[in-house]
């Protein structure tokens, strides 16, 4: 199993050089660099496109990721040009975790529907892939009834550790390979503190025994060294 990492800092933290801090983590081993779509909660997260461009710009050899951004929230030409300019800047690495969201403040500050976002999601992947002349790999980051559209419809499948325990997460990875999927990702796995090392290494191992393809963590303001999380992992 692969280990990648976020390029944010979730949480109300102090600023950060993003292209330092993503020099430092491929320094420390992580072998894919990822960003999130957060703009109606509390702290601030940079744009995933921009921050991805300026991680393409300082480091090689590492897949660069959205996880995830909202699509609803683009207009579907407006979206597909800042992905065709960002494959221009990282070219063959840049894979896109795309999901309808799930998080109503970030649809409140953009005056979006939120109830209808699925609905506008699968429209607006439709259009994504007509407008794209050659279109990164997309993933699906969602639960429920999507974990199947995942593994039908998508290159691959993102499921958030978030708020989710290890059994739900194993539960969905049956679901998805049932439905034959391909790839498989576990990610926005956080830690906070040291304290976390002992727990998340242990969740690393089964999410590796379960046959996920990658895990992605998140390594918050005040948590551990980026190259001890890398050792959890051999």
């Amino acid at each position: 199993m692969k280990l990648g990492a976020y390029l944010a800092h979730f949480g109300s933290g102090p600023s950060y050089d993003v292209a330092s801090w993503a020099r430092r983590l491929v320094d420390a081993g992580f072998e894919s660099l990822w960003m999130p779509q957060i703009i109606g909660r509390s702290g601030f997260v940079p744009d995933p496109l921009v921050a991805l461009a300026a991680a393409a710009s300082v480091v090689g050899g590492v897949e660069l990721g959205t996880a995830t951004v909202q699509v609803p929230l683009h207009h579907p030409a407006d979206l597909a040009h800042r992905i065709r300019s960002l494959q221009l800047v990282c070219g063959d690495r840049l894979v896109m975790g795309l999901s309808p969201g799930s998080t109503e403040t970030d649809y409140l500050l953009l005056d979006r529907d939120f109830r209808s976002r699925f609905r506008t999601f699968d429209h607006n992947v439709a259009r994504l892939r007509e407008l794209l002349p050659a279109p990164p790999p997309f993933l699906l980051g969602s639960w429920g009834v999507n974990v199947e559209k995942a593994a039908q419809h998508f290159d691959g499948w993102l499921g958030s550790a978030y708020r989710r325990t290890p059994d739900q997460i194993f539960e969905a990875l049956g679901r998805f390979r049932a439905a034959d999927g391909g790839r498989a990702i576990v990610c926005a796995i956080p830690l906070s503190s040291p304290a976390d090392l002992g727990p998340v290494g242990e969740q690393l191992n089964r999410y590796a025994e379960a046959g996920f393809d990658d895990a992605i963590v998140v390594i918050e303001p005040g948590g551990p060294d980026p190259e001890k999380v890398r050792a959890l992992l051999p």
